[in-house]
């Protein structure tokens, strides 16, 4: 269908009529048909839900996250940043959304799309070309559509706190060492070695203990010594030498006869010359 058939003759479908999961968005009442996930973007999806998701002032993200834009349009974005809840099924509106462009896309479609989320509301629209050159076009209402290569970085003041390199919207290694970045920022830390700087310190610190920790130890083994060595010698508690190592019990003078065994005196260790 046109993009004049559209603009002039409003569809009968609403977007309460669809259900999660059904396969299709709605743009001025009428039903677009979203296909599967090509192999172009299958990966290049994920890796950039992670990349944004991570940012520490992102609040949420989504992946097909469908958003009402109105009476009778209903989007789902490729990543959806900051998105708004609704009353219903859908979300509202979200100032950043990104868009994955591969082999097979019908651009006209992708122009309706991104000029439907600008006129409600987005901010940015991100769209990554996966086939040619790797570069992101960057759509915002008012501004004339700009496009960067993929040495350059991405920002959304007011969405994201730290910049995104185009690569690693695409890349993996790119992708994951940004999602790193920003996990470690969100817990105050610039970057990995700034971990390892604080462990090492930790380290030393650790070594640089107190002695009065090494004596605290000694002292405990030496409370814990056997308390024999402070059991008295008196001369009317005389050894007993009637333990038998053949029997559990004391014996009373020589063993059982069944034993015809001969057991010498034991020495004990309180007879002290």
């Amino acid at each position: 269908m046109s993009d004049g058939h559209r603009k002039y003759q409003r569809g009968p479908f609403r977007p309460g009529q669809l259900r999660s999961g059904d396969p299709y968005e709605l743009s001025q009442g009428h039903p677009v048909f979203c296909a599967p996930t090509g192999r172009d973007g299958t990966g290049p999806n994920g890796l950039g839900f992670a990349v944004l998701d991570s940012d520490p002032a992102v609040h949420n993200a989504g992946v097909d996250t469908g958003l009402a834009l109105g009476p009778d349009s209903l989007r789902a974005p490729d990543v959806t940043v900051n998105f708004e809840g609704g009353d219903g099924t859908w979300a509202t509106q979200a100032p950043l959304a990104v868009e994955y462009a591969g082999r097979g896309q019908d651009e006209a479609e992708l122009r309706t799309k991104v000029a439907e989320l600008l006129a409600a509301g987005t901010r940015w629209v991100w769209v990554v070309r996966l086939v040619g050159p790797r570069r992101v076009e960057i759509h915002e209402p008012g501004v004339a559509m700009r496009t960067v290569g993929d040495e350059a970085t991405l920002t959304a003041p007011g969405v994201l706190k730290l910049p995104v390199p185009v690569r690693a919207l695409y890349d993996r290694d790119a992708a994951h060492e940004v999602t790193l970045r920003n996990l470690l920022d969100a817990r105050g830390y610039g970057s990995l070695d700034a971990v390892r700087k604080e462990a090492r310190e930790e380290g030393r610190e650790g070594e640089a203990r107190p002695e009065r920790h090494h004596r605290g130890a000694r002292t405990a083994l030496e409370e814990a010594k056997p308390a024999r060595r402070r059991l008295p010698l008196r001369a009317d508690h005389p050894p007993d030498r009637s333990w038998s190592p053949l029997r559990r019990q004391p014996t009373r003078g020589r063993a059982p006869a069944t034993a015809r065994v001969s057991v010498a005196p034991c020495s004990h260790p309180f007879n002290l010359p």
